[in-house]
């Protein structure tokens, strides 16, 4: 295949997944979220959490239908472009990502309509179940996703056939060596990336004066996520990087822009600023500190690994890229623990929602855990390169022999699609945030709710969120 072609292929499926990812990301939080809102409501009867509830279900209603269109793409996409790792690999990937929709997505599926048209028409507990399910269908179409991308990270339980994989241990290929910690890091950086965004929601309607006991209560929520689990993160990220040293050296050699050790006492350093170069085999303008790489990356003072010059030039990732992806993620994940212990200082001090500085730094973080899951995807998926599955099926050898010229008008087409599509769904979604939390005027009925209302009802009625009490209904 031509290199130009294959770089297009590259790019058209590089595309498409980095707006696909941002859908599910939401959707496995925000499902998350309003279970936890349901269940407050129904332990303490308190109207704050239904009316947010339902404030946040739209938005996330709106978010389930972005990413179910954006991933059919990537389906195609598999057979289209990458019909030789189909052929490949086929015979492990293929049955994880059907057990995905088998479990997974039937089960998302079966309770989303109950979830989103049930509100008056089953009883609380039934609601609640739907919630809950729909909530765990979520986390487990996460679970098959990642355990065959991880599959192809660090391959694990196969034998080649008749140059194909053909399955021999299924456990070891579904719980592969980078299998537990990608899934960790991936759903808490989904956790995380939910709250930041609700906590910028509430704090752009506080800077502007909505002080409802609805925008506090979302703010502190979003926020006290935020400091249990964005500590949590970095240990995460410490073990996942372990992991990748041991399994896949070249990536952890080209994230840090390391191209060979120096004497054994010296220890590895870690380069906070550079330019690696890929033809001179340096870093350039590198600002180190000595021993600093060994201590975070072999938890010794002079330990080493390998640099990219003991590697075939052939199978080095790209270390201009990496470099910088990671630093990304990383850098944000810090501001990401700073806001999380100010906002908890601010607390302790009375002046959670008062301080506007607090409030302008959580609403200018909105979209940094998004853009922090992209980086960190670039940082895991460039770095695999040259490989599509590791040590096995190089990139170059997995693509469909298409020409430029298709190549470059379906990514042309993509482009324009996606942005017209998707940038209408993200605009609703906004203007949803915008939407004060707080019903407007007294509260509704006491008598409405789940359960309490299952005769026939006018269209119109659906819009209206009836209040009940825990316990009544059916």
């Amino acid at each position: 295949m031509d290199s130009t072609a294959l770089l297009l292929a590259r790019i058209q499926f590089a595309f498409t997944i980095s707006v696909h990812i941002i859908f599910p990301v939401m959707t496995i939080s925000l499902a998350s979220f309003l279970a936890i809102l349901e269940a407050c409501w129904l332990r303490t009867g308190q109207t704050v959490y239904r009316d947010l509830y339902h404030y946040w279900i739209k938005i996330f209603s709106v978010n389930f239908g972005m990413g179910v269109v954006s991933g059919l793409v990537m389906a195609y996409e598999f057979g289209t472009n990458w019909s030789f790792f189909s052929n490949f690999a086929g015979s492990i990937t293929g049955p994880l990502l059907a057990y995905e929709v088998m479990t997974a997505f039937f089960l998302e599926a079966g309770f989303l309509g109950v979830m989103l048209f049930g509100w008056n028409r089953v009883g609380p507990a039934l609601h609640m179940f739907s919630t809950v399910m729909v909530a765990l269908g979520t986390l487990v179409s996460a679970t098959w996703i990642l355990a065959s991308n991880s599959w192809m990270q660090t391959p694990a339980g196969y034998a080649i056939v008749d140059g194909r994989v053909v399955p021999t241990d299924w456990l070891a290929v579904i719980f592969n060596p980078s299998f537990p910690y990608r899934l960790a890091h991936m759903g808490v950086g989904a956790f995380i990336a939910t709250a930041l965004i609700v906590a910028a929601t509430g704090a752009w309607h506080l800077l502007r004066g909505h002080n409802s006991l609805h925008v506090r209560k979302m703010f502190a929520m979003a926020l006290g996520m935020l400091l249990l689990i964005a500590p949590l993160q970095a240990l995460l990220g410490d073990m996942h990087g372990l992991n990748t040293l041991k399994y896949q050296p070249a990536k952890i050699a080209a994230i840090e822009g390391h191209w060979e050790n120096g004497p054994a006492a010296e220890g590895v350093p870690m380069t906070l600023f550079g330019l690696p170069n890929m033809q001179t085999e340096t870093t350039d303008y590198a600002v180190r500190i000595p021993h600093l790489g060994s201590l975070i990356l072999t938890h010794s003072w002079d330990g080493q690994f390998a640099g990219l010059k003991s590697i075939p030039r052939a199978d080095r990732p790209n270390s201009a890229v990496l470099f910088w992806s990671f630093r990304i993620m990383v850098g944000l994940g810090l501001l990401m623990i700073a806001l999380a212990v100010l906002a908890a200082i601010a607390h302790w001090r009375g002046r959670l929602y008062s301080a506007r500085w607090l409030q302008r730094f959580a609403l200018w973080m909105g979209p940094a855990g998004l853009v922090a899951i992209l980086a960190g995807w670039y940082t895991t998926e460039i770095g695999r390169q040259p490989w599509v599955v590791y040590g096995l099926l190089r990139t170059a050898d997995a693509a469909s022999p298409h020409g430029v010229l298709e190549l470059s008008i379906s990514l042309i087409l993509f482009v324009l699609v996606y942005i017209l599509v998707f940038t209408a769904g993200v605009l609703y979604m906004l203007r949803l945030m915008r939407a004060d939390p707080a019903p407007a005027g007294a509260h509704l009925p006491a008598d409405g709710g789940p359960g309490t209302s299952r005769q026939a009802m006018r269209p119109l009625s659906a819009a209206i969120d009836n209040d009940h009490t825990p316990g009544k209904g059916a």
